[in-house]
């Protein structure tokens, strides 16, 4: 063939390239530096900032030329994010630039290098009341998801769009075949979760990555307060200072809807994500940190199994990092999945990702393994009782019911938290009281999330609860409490994608950060006893009177190697995690009515088989090298998401 009509069918063909009988996959046949950059402003149906207007919000684009020449319409990725201005996106805190016509010069992350010479379109949206866009940031409610979902009802020709921010010349997306996928981390991936619970038609996927899926559960565990700030306060983080200036009424209602009696209302109901799974049309890619103490992970295990229910197309990757995007974990797998993901999903090839294994798991720094489901098959609901010993909070783990009128008692010490616990499992110490199993004869793996119910009875008015799961045996890890939450950040750089003066696809590569250590928290839940007799609403306590609660441990997954031991750490106040109350109770427990029901794999038997014959090990001396208390400060989820 010609060299020039070589380079005419480069240019006329979809942007896929497939010998016959290989699996197709978009390749890079649109130009980067001639693609269309354009400003379009989308009316939500809104009037948020209650000006007698109703509310637009920015949409920057980049799109290739070349498919509109041809009359082909393509498929849109879309990252809807209240940080394109206040504090940017990314492990560089990249921020949007433009240019005189207001146009936009850098996107930021790599998906428009990346995708735009693929065939698609990047749409970033400002979400109401930040960067260039009308309205209020109402932290996860209507104003927050319905300025999204009308940017998807705008490329499917459902709502208005305009050239300019306060004008009367349309703008319309001729150029869009309606099929959007949704990406983001934390907050961005939140809003993908809250648009696809409300079933909009054209959106095809989302990819949540690091995300909330019920506001109340980030702010509150079952009444315990993780954060001393409330959503007024996060509204008044990111949002525009023209958007400031308005929107006093509903950071207002922010704070009143909110109280810190950690009791649910009608605010939490309408950020509640969880309970509308059902209306999810979407397919869900999601990845989250196990280790993540920022969006906890209580939110994916809920969205997760609440998406499975609904029987919905689902993948999922679990890193051992913190609050951190894969692709500074993983880079170049990450970018070849999510191109085939967003290949089948959106341009519909079929490359057998549907196929592969649903769930990635990082076991050990830069380790993975795969499950063909994921929980896995055989995993089952296994209670495990502590049980006293002659030493005063320091009991055994096993399945055997306990007699009743056996006790365990602490004194909540707030200065404390679950590395302090951990490290001193096998020592009788005032602020816990600790159970661990036998060392085990083979491994036992815990896949999903548990629930830890405790009979307690309490001598102040008021007590907040903390269990923990630890794996007792050395190990390396990702540094997750450290700086870069499990990453370094390098000075070299890699490149992804096309490039132009304003927008380059270059970014700084990372390394895993590791801790060698002795003992390894794998599993977390808290609550405020006073939520006894509802997750819904606190009431005061009764000293000496017996109270039993339901704490939920965030979903994760992990090995307990042969050799190590499980153990279970029932305490107060968790320090740097949940907030203290208002006393110091000492709380005893009725381990008669004490327990932890865990998804093991394989149930009670794999249980069994893991601890027969099993050696309690003498008490050992903590190695914790870079592993530290989480920062309080970091938890903040304006800081590098």
């Amino acid at each position: 063939m010609p060299a020039a009509v070589a380079a005419m069918m480069a240019v006329l063909l979809p942007p896929a390239v497939a010998e016959a009988g290989t699996p197709r996959e978009s390749t890079p046949v649109y130009s980067y530096a001639d693609a269309v950059r354009e400003a379009v402003w989308v009316d939500t149906g809104l009037d948020s900032d209650r000006d007698g207007e109703g509310d637009r919000v920015a949409v920057d684009i980049v799109r290739p030329k070349e498919p509109a020449r041809q009359g082909r319409k393509i498929p849109v990725i879309m990252d809807a994010s209240p940080y394109y201005s206040c504090c940017g996106r990314g492990n560089e805190s990249q921020r949007k630039t433009y240019d005189a016509g207001g146009n936009v010069v850098q996107a930021p992350l790599f998906y428009d290098n990346y995708f735009v010479p693929r065939g698609y379109a990047m749409v970033l949206v400002d979400l109401a009341g930040t960067s260039r866009s009308d309205g209020c940031v109402d932290v996860g409610g209507r104003s927050d998801i319905l300025s999204a979902k009308a940017v998807v009802d705008w490329l499917n020709g459902r709502a208005r769009g305009y050239t300019t921010r306060d004008g009367g010349t349309r703008a319309r997306a001729g150029w869009a075949n309606g099929d959007v996928g949704m990406i983001g981390k934390s907050w961005d991936g939140t809003i993908a979760n809250g648009v696809a619970a409300t079933g909009v038609e054209g959106l095809k996927t989302i990819v949540p990555i690091s995300a909330i899926s019920s506001w109340y559960d980030y702010y509150f565990a079952e009444g315990a307060p993780l954060y001393d700030g409330g959503p007024d306060e996060l509204a008044d983080h990111v949002e525009s200072p023209g958007a400031r200036a308005h929107c006093a009424a509903v950071q207002r209602e922010l704070a009143e809807g909110s109280p810190r009696s950690g009791d649910w209302t009608p605010l939490w109901d309408e950020r509640d994500y969880v309970r509308d799974a059902a209306r999810v049309r979407a397919s869900v890619f999601l990845v989250h940190g196990m280790q993540d103490l920022n969006v906890r992970t209580k939110h994916f295990g809920q969205w997760w199994d609440a998406l499975a229910k609904r029987g919905v197309e689902r993948k999922i990757w679990l890193s051992q990092t913190g609050h951190v995007d894969p692709f500074d974990f993983r880079r170049a797998a990450w970018v070849r999945t999510l191109h085939r993901w967003f290949d089948h999903e959106l341009l519909g090839y079929d490359n057998g990702i549907d196929r592969e294994p649903m769930a990635d798991i990082e076991r050990a720094p830069d380790r993975w393994t795969t499950d063909r489901v994921w929980p896995p098959r055989g995993t089952a609901p296994t209670v495990l009782r502590p049980r006293a010993t002659d030493t005063a909070g320091v009991g055994t783990l096993g399945l055997r019911p306990v007699r009743p009128g056996s006790t365990e008692s602490f004194t909540d010490d707030p200065a404390l938290s679950e590395t302090d616990w951990a490290a001193t499992v096998d020592v009788s110490t005032p602020a816990k009281a600790g159970f661990t199993s036998a060392a085990l004869s083979r491994p036992l793996r815990l896949s999903g999330g548990g629930k830890v119910t405790v009979t307690a009875t309490p001598t102040t008015a008021g007590a907040h609860l903390s269990a923990v799961l630890v794996d007792l045996g050395p190990d390396t890890i990702r540094d997750y409490a450290a700086s870069g939450e499990g990453i370094t950040t390098l000075a070299e750089r890699s490149c992804w994608g096309a490039s132009t003066p304003g927008d380059s696809a270059c970014f700084r590569e990372t390394r895993a950060r590791t801790a060698d250590v002795d003992y390894t928290v794998f599993g977390r839940g808290w609550a405020d006893l006073g939520n006894y007799a509802s997750e819904r609403t606190g009431r005061p306590l009764t000293p000496g009177q017996k109270y039993t609660i339901t704490i939920d441990l965030g979903a994760s997954d992990h090995v307990v190697p042969a050799g190590h031991r499980l153990a279970l750490i029932v305490a107060g106040t968790d320090a740097g995690l949940i907030e203290p109350p208002d006393t110091r109770p000492t709380l005893t427990l009725d381990l008669a009515r004490t327990s932890a029901r865990l998804p093991v794999v394989g149930g009670a038997k794999a249980f069994a088989r893991a601890t027969v014959g099993g050696v309690r090990e003498a008490p050992f001396e903590p190695r914790l090298e870079g592993v530290a208390d989480p920062d309080p400060s970091r938890l903040v989820p304006g800081r590098r998401n």
